[in-house]
């Protein structure tokens, strides 16, 4: 057999078996790596795109009203509760991929020098779950993302039931909508104090040092993939409210819970949609959604 022949042999079983290959068969992505969003049009925008709903600042004297930016959330931290007041974000499959849920709860060491900084264990034996504001599983873009929602930062003192059944089924919802081919707008937060877990009712957990929130609150905001996002909302944007009490009894159905922005904005006193026009927060802002649940 003529070396040009060998040749032509060994190129032919090269092409056979990449034609055989399928999608599923390729190499998996390293541990780390962002994969690529399936919809081409969906992109990784703003987490605060629809305005600031406490005015929080960066300035730890401010302490009840403090501003942590991360490229996966922003929120409005209060030192002396040790929770979050709200958290926003942006999701779109652009934010989704294949990495796993890490489940490293660590301590958030860019919280200011001297602030009590909540570790893995200081929900333990509390009879409340380390609730996330901004879920692991909106997060799988790359190892970095999910491990940035372990952030204890990131978490309530928030009663199992409401934690895994009634906030879970919402944020498995909202996951849905971004199939269909929107992206969100997601503020999340907590207030009052003392919530009732699998352990009874409490006001502090963590020695004192850390707050039990009596309510849960979320608002999504549903567009359908774009740019200039505060500028679409529009008067029929559906705008998704629920405020529920941090209790172990809450129903199933997170749809019982629904309210509107301006009873929210009323409990806590934000402005949530601030870049929105006012008109259009006027609009959206009193009607309570009756949209699907599932």
């Amino acid at each position: 057999m003529t070396n040009s022949t060998t040749r032509f042999l060994a190129w032919g079983m090269l092409l056979a078996l990449a034609v055989s290959c399928s999608k599923d068969e390729l190499p998996a992505p390293q541990a780390g790596t962002a994969v690529q969003s399936s919809d081409a049009s969906a992109t990784r925008d703003g987490n605060l795109a629809l305005g600031n709903p406490s005015g929080a600042v960066t300035d730890a004297s401010q302490y009840w009203n403090y501003l942590l930016v991360k490229p996966q959330f922003t929120m409005s931290y209060h030192r002396d509760r040790a929770v979050p007041n709200w958290v926003s974000w942006h999701l779109s499959s652009a934010w989704l991929g294949s990495t796993p849920r890490q489940d490293n709860f660590a301590p958030d060491n860019t919280l200011p020098s001297g602030w009590f900084k909540a570790s893995s264990s200081s929900y333990s034996g509390s009879g409340f779950d380390r609730g996330h504001n901004c879920p692991s599983a909106d997060r799988t873009g790359s190892v970095a993302d999910n491990t940035a929602t372990f952030l204890m930062s990131n978490m309530m003192p928030q009663a199992p039931n409401n934690n895994q059944r009634t906030w879970a089924n919402l944020e498995n919802y909202c996951r849905t909508l971004v199939d269909a081919g929107n992206e969100l707008y997601i503020i999340c937060g907590s207030y009052g104090k003392g919530g009732t877990g699998s352990s009874g009712y409490a006001t502090t957990v963590a020695s004192g040092k850390i707050t039990v929130p009596a309510r849960c609150w979320k608002v999504v905001v549903v567009l359908p993939n774009g740019s200039g996002d505060a500028s679409r909302v529009t008067s029929s944007t559906r705008i998704i409210a629920i405020n529920t009490p941090n209790d172990n009894s809450l129903n199933t159905s997170w749809g019982t819970y629904r309210t509107s922005v301006d009873a929210i904005e009323q409990a806590t006193g934000y402005n949530l949609l601030s870049a929105v026009s006012t008109t259009v927060q006027s609009a959206i802002e009193s009607r309570v959604d009756t949209g699907p649940t599932n």
